[in-house]
């Protein structure tokens, strides 16, 4: 079956904090959080589903004051990883930012996650700064961003 992007629903809240305590050892959304999140006009968030069952999901910020998103955060069932989920789920996040006529995305990186690095970079974002100390347990982050054109609805970006 193929994998559906789509909007989250309200009745979704508990598998997207499923899959968040169980992406991120720290630093998670609690379900307070992720509920108000949900509901905010100023977050665009989409959840990868298959077979009925949610696996994934992504987050942006977006502030009126700003033609910049910030991907808040992504995350995969640890056992669904390595097949693409989190790739789809960043394209899909990046029309739907675009559609709200914003021209960039920006995000933080954990220094030492190499995958998410990966994918980020394979995505076309480019690294522009550091942060100190970011996390709570004192990792460093990684500032990425990526500058969004009009979407080809076969392949992707333009």
């Amino acid at each position: 079956m193929p994998l559906d992007i789509r909007t989250p629903h309200a009745r979704d809240l508990e598998a997207l904090l499923a899959i968040e305590n169980a992406a991120f050892p720290g630093d998670r959304l609690s379900r307070r959080s992720l509920r108000r999140l949900m509901e905010a006009k100023s977050a665009v968030i989409c959840a990868a589903e298959e077979e009925g069952r949610i696996i994934g999901y992504a987050l942006a910020l977006t502030r009126r004051t700003s033609t910049i998103a910030r991907l808040y955060s992504i995350a995969v069932d640890p056992a669904e990883s390595g097949r693409g989920v989190a790739a789809a789920l960043l394209l899909e996040l990046e029309r739907r930012v675009l559609d709200r006529g914003l021209r960039a995305v920006r995000l933080e990186v954990r220094e030492d996650n190499a995958g998410a690095i990966r994918l980020y970079q394979r995505a076309g974002y480019h690294p522009f700064g550091r942060y100190e100390n970011y996390y709570q347990d004192g990792m460093s982050a990684l500032r990425y961003e990526k500058a969004l054109r009009a979407f080809n609805t076969e392949s992707g970006p333009r």
